[in-house]
């Protein structure tokens, strides 16, 4: 990668280490920038934190002070309503400053390079950016070239990762049901492109969930060694029958470009929509999950997701709990300036 030209992300590059990158010399957190590779102990530690966080409705919600003094900064360079309103949120609950930056208010959108940007926040002592982007790589090329003191938290990154989606739904899954060592979860809709899918995915393994199943039509599979133990699928049936979670994604059409055989809107509902009628497969007590936006009537049926089965405002909820175990935890470990 070529330091003077930043914009010019190279997937292969940019991904390589992540996992080391994440941790300091110590093992502690400095980075969330993927699942993938993070050990089952940490994972359950944050789910813990997240847990803490969580109060009963009509309660004031849960705040902290870890972060006073700190400023974090919201880089949403693709859109987003429930990831920055909750990051935004979460900062705020626990005393930061919360800068909000989108790339129609960003120098970026003006031809500013990545590096330029991230090297403009730090002098004005920004110390958590929170980065969301439709460029594979680009949190952890951030990661490796900000100061001692910053810490980059990955808030969706192209079709690859979005880990606190993906912590967010391991905790909405314990909840319910407790351990994963029995569970069968299925992942229902555009696993080709989805980085929930991705994230829930390795956090789910690291868990030892007892069953993943991804089921979707087949031009949108995901490739048969990206998701090593899962069981890729393209029969609904099959691939609900006795599920303890079901999971429906959205088709992500922003992603996907000229693919050719998508199933229409009809079609999509009939073979691979979450209604009440596809949910006889699964086991009566299972919870239905959608990590949003919803597309009713197309991934899930509308009202099944207001329905007794959802847990989808739990997740929402849920989020913002997760964001704040994430940052209360890399500002602790933070270095001094």
């Amino acid at each position: 990668m070529n330091a003077a030209d930043p914009n010019e992300v190279l997937k292969d590059e940019v991904l390589k280490d992540e996992a080391t990158l994440q941790l300091d010399a110590h093992g502690n957190l400095r980075h969330l920038l993927t699942l993938k590779g993070l050990d089952k102990s940490l994972l359950i530690d944050i789910l813990d934190d997240a847990q803490q966080y969580l109060t009963e409705p009509g309660e004031l919600p849960a705040r902290g002070r870890s972060l006073v003094g700190r400023s974090v900064a919201n880089l949403f360079f693709e859109a987003s309503t429930r990831t920055r309103a909750s990051f935004d949120l979460a900062g705020k609950r626990l005393g930061a400053d919360v800068l909000n930056l989108d790339v129609n208010t960003s120098s970026r959108k003006k031809g500013e390079s990545i590096l330029d940007t991230i090297y403009t926040l730090e002098a004005m002592h920004v110390d958590i950016m929170v980065v969301r982007d439709a460029s594979a790589g680009v949190p952890a090329f951030i990661a490796r070239h900000v100061l001692p003191h910053v810490s980059v938290l990955n808030a969706g990154e192209s079709d690859v990762s979005h880990p606190t989606q993906g912590l967010l739904d391991i905790l909405t899954m314990r909840q319910h049901k407790g351990s994963f060592e029995n569970l069968a979860v299925a992942i229902v809709g555009d696993i080709r492109h989805s980085r929930v899918a991705m994230s829930a995915s390795h956090a789910l393994s690291a868990l030892g969930v007892g069953e993943l199943r991804l089921i979707s039509p087949p031009v949108l599979a995901p490739e048969p060694d990206s998701v090593p133990g899962a069981r890729i699928l393209d029969n609904l049936e099959q691939g609900l029958a006795d599920a303890d979670v079901v999971m429906a994604l959205r088709i992500q059409r922003e992603r996907i470009g000229n693919l050719d055989g998508i199933p229409g809107i009809d079609e999509y509902f009939a073979n691979y929509g979450i209604s009440y009628e596809s949910m006889k497969f699964a086991k009566p007590d299972a919870i239905v999950m959608h990590p949003g936006p919803m597309n009713r009537g197309i991934e899930i049926e509308g009202s099944l997701a207001d329905g007794p089965q959802s847990v989808i405002t739990q997740q929402v909820t849920n989020g913002v709990a997760i964001r704040m175990a994430v940052l209360d935890r890399v500002g602790n470990t933070m270095a001094p300036r």
